[in-house]
């Protein structure tokens, strides 16, 4: 039975299992009541809905750089969201735009679209030839929902004589300051977890998630495990957006007035809840794990969703069915009756990674409908996201197979039209676009030569390309054609042809047979990629180690750090282990993220280039360049540079924070992230940086000091890898480091070569001549 046709059985067989028990399910008997109905929240209708005003420029909105509108490329839309608990009662769009000095006033304009219905029209008239000008426009409210468009179209004319729609003097900037202004409404929702994860995420709102948590105080080890795997769920929801997660203890997040909208989650058990629960009539005990939707007792509009069980295992188990089961939630409560694992998961499948034990089709590397498909003689490029493990070892690979088809509009002759090919911003081929020819298939080899996280020693070679985490393939179809003629006495215009292309979905990208091998410590893979902890998507073979005793401000950074890296990894942390157990952590055959102090045992280990204790900061800096940066690394792990040569030690009072890598005592294939801190100053900065792709992009080396200014970080101590090659691969690429060692091992394996080709030649010719004899 094939992989797709087990699937379908077993989704079949599941719901026929549901159907049944749902048609076994006993029957209320005459006269009893049916069982109670969620409520909705009872809401004052005296009182005002709450609302306010979002606003976003269309830089938040994906347009990084102004747009260019010309008379050959007209038109321009910009997308964006609205949450479905939401409403928007008001709507103006705010356009910022500079005109080209050459057209033609009043005849010009731009017409403003709201899901393809025309909103109005902006003249250029003539006071704002060359300037840039702002332009108020309402649009009509009724018209928004969870996903629109404003449409931008560009009529400009320069002349009323032989115009040619290609002249460069047809354009208008649009600046990336313009911004669209909602104003957003709440809705009354009703207590049904079947929305879920509404109100607490939805995908549709692109800012940043924030999320209180609320524990009893001193929450134990399984309360923030479980908080830890729910944070790690919503955290592979919400991705590139980040995620805030406070936490309380005994108390439900403040709201600023009744009609604010702030929902929260809280932790509780039998034993251990937060102070408000502890009324058992109103919060009775329960004998499973349970998750319930309640409102928030001081905002109607506010809802908490209450995790509780006997004891720590079933918050767990909970948290898990949330994350696991949302499709099945119904009601405003629910018994969770069994969470079952059936199938581990495997290194290197992280649903965010693309695959390297097969070739990958660009339909499962697409993000929405119609990436691949492009319109107009100057389209936009068509652009796929190849996010790939950084411990992925490509050094001096022949490349890595591209097998592309596209179709295209066919030109009306054999021209310049052609369709360019670049990785991560390089160029790597520039392929013909032929009149006969609308279907074409190539296959080609990304010439990769190095990997920046797997080599060492960037000094042997200057790679013209490189392959790394986060990758970028690029497609630019570009069209040339003559649309028109300048010529006053013999005018002639002709229309631009409605020109498109599209790369294939069934094109593919093939990384299979690729070894995993990376020089650590890298805090780069970890900033980047969540890695090593990310290898397992599930963290299975990951334990993080907390203080005895947490503060909010720690437990808040534990839920953001490993919602970070289920962010990058787009699993949940299912298999996640906590302890605060030093000494027996160390030991197990895991990697370790370290929250708080490093252990005692450790701080006399000396490959450690930063040391933050209450009494005083200790920095340990290399030979020479004190910025070493992991990017820039000269020369292998026992270059002098890197080994440690000075020493400072200072007091202050300013929060400092710091993010280390080291390798594990125990281990030599596992290693240990520490995020270090002594007070809750120290770990707002640490949130601050993990929350920010800026500051976490600057995190490389061994070490990342953390400090209002900035992240600085260095390298400094002995390198060690971690994965597997083949040992004439290893030995190749060990050899590779020394060039002169390996020319004297050329010149000797050359004259062995010799000697023993010579002592061949003789003995046959000894044996011979004796033959003769």
């Amino acid at each position: 039975m094939s992989r797709f046709s087990k699937k379908a059985f077993f989704t079949s067989l599941a719901l026929m299992t549901f159907a049944s028990q749902l048609m076994s399910a006993p029957l209320p008997l005459p006269g009893s009541s049916p069982a109670p109905m969620p409520k909705p929240p009872v809401v004052d209708p005296s009182q005002p809905l709450p609302s306010w005003p979002v606003t976003r420029t269309f830089e938040q909105l994906g347009r990084a750089t102004d747009t260019l509108l010309l008379g050959i490329n007209s038109s321009e839309q910009v997308e964006f969201t609205l949450r479905r608990d939401r409403i928007a009662s008001d709507a103006s769009l705010q356009l910022e735009y500079t005109p080209s000095p050459s057209l033609i006033p009043t005849i010009s304009h731009i017409r403003v679209y709201l899901n393809d219905v025309l909103m109005g029209v902006l003249p250029i008239d003539k006071d704002q030839l060359g300037r840039k000008t702002t332009q108020k426009m309402a649009l009509d409210p009724r018209l928004i929902s969870d996903f629109n468009r404003v449409r931008l179209e560009f009529v400009g004319h320069y002349t009323d004589i032989c115009e040619d729609p290609a002249n460069n003097t047809l354009w208008v900037n649009i600046s990336r300051s313009s911004s669209i202004t909602l104003q957003e409404q709440a809705l009354s929702l009703t207590n049904d977890l079947a929305f879920f994860p509404l109100p607490f995420f939805d995908p549709r709102n692109s800012g940043k998630l924030e999320l209180p948590f609320v524990f009893a105080a001193n929450p134990t080890l399984g309360e923030q495990k479980a908080a830890a795997i729910l944070a790690s769920y919503f955290g592979s929801q919400s991705n590139w957006r980040g995620a805030s997660f406070p936490v309380l203890y005994d108390a439900l997040p403040s709201v600023q007035n009744k009609e604010a909208t702030q929902p929260s989650v809280v932790f509780a058990t039998n034993d251990h809840r937060p102070a408000f629960m502890s009324d058992l009539e109103k919060f009775p005990a329960v004998t499973a794990p349970v998750v319930e939707l309640i409102d928030h007792p001081d905002a109607p509009y506010s809802k908490i969703l209450l995790v509780m069980g006997r004891n720590e295992e079933d918050l767990a188990v909970a948290a898990k069915a949330l994350a696991l089961g949302g499709n099945l939630l119904r009601g405003s409560r629910v018994t969770i009756d069994k969470v079952e694992e059936l199938q581990p998961r495997k290194p290197y499948d992280a649903p965010a990674w693309m695959r390297t034990d097969r070739p990958v089709r660009f339909a499962e590397l697409i993000t929405y409908p119609q990436q691949l498909q492009v319109s107009g003689l100057q389209p936009r490029p068509i652009t796929l996201d190849v996010n790939l493990p950084p411990d992925l070892f490509v050094w001096r690979n022949q490349g890595i197979p591209l097998r592309t088809q596209y179709r295209y509009t066919a030109p009306s002759a054999n021209d310049d039209s052609r369709l360019n090919i670049s990785l991560n911003e390089q160029f790597i081929t520039s392929l013909p676009l032929l009149r006969k020819d609308t279907s074409s298939l190539e296959e080609l080899r990304l010439a990769v030569l190095s990997n920046d996280t797997a080599n060492a020693n960037d000094k042997l070679v200057v790679p013209s390309l490189k392959i790394g985490d986060r990758n970028r393939l690029r497609f630019d179809f570009n069209f040339a054609s003559t649309v028109g003629s300048a010529q006053r006495d013999r005018c002639q215009t002709i229309l631009p042809a409605n020109t498109q292309a599209i790369i294939d979905e069934d094109s593919t990208i093939d990384l299979s047979g690729y070894h995993h091998y990376i020089s650590m410590p890298d805090l780069k893979a970890f900033a980047r990629s969540g890695f090593p902890f990310s290898r397992m998507a599930d963290m299975s073979e990951s334990i993080v180690v907390v203080p005895a005793t947490t503060s909010p401000t720690q437990i808040s950074t534990l839920l953001e750090a490993v919602a970070g890296i289920s962010a990058r990894s787009g699993y949940p942390a299912f298999g996640l282990r906590l302890t605060n157990d030093w000494q027996a952590a160390s030991k197990e055959d895991a990697d370790l993220l370290l929250l708080g102090q490093m252990a005692p045992d450790m701080r006399d280990n000396p490959d450690l280039s930063l040391l933050l204790q209450r009494q005083r900061d200790m920095l340990v800096q290399p030979y020479g360049n004190t910025a070493l940066d992991a990017n820039n690394r000269r020369g292998p792990s026992t270059d002098e540079r890197s080994t440690p040569a000075n020493r400072t030690e200072v007091t202050a009072q300013a929060p400092i924070a710091a993010i280390l890598g080291m390798q594990s005592p125990h281990h030599n294939q596992r290693s240990i992230v520490a995020l270090l801190g002594n007070d809750d100053a120290d770990y707002n900065l640490l949130r601050e940086a993990i929350s920010d792709s800026g500051k976490m992009d600057a995190v490389s080396g061994s070490v990342a000091l953390i400090r209002s200014s900035g992240v600085y970080s260095q390298l400094v101590g002995d390198q060690y890898y971690v994965g597997n090659l083949p040992w004439f691969l290893l030995l190749w690429y060990q050899l590779s480091e020394h060039p002169v060692l390996l020319a004297v091992l050329a010149v000797i394996s050359v004259l062995l070569t010799a000697f023993l080709l010579w002592r061949a030649l003789s003995w046959a010719a000894n044996r011979r001549l004796h033959k003769d004899d």
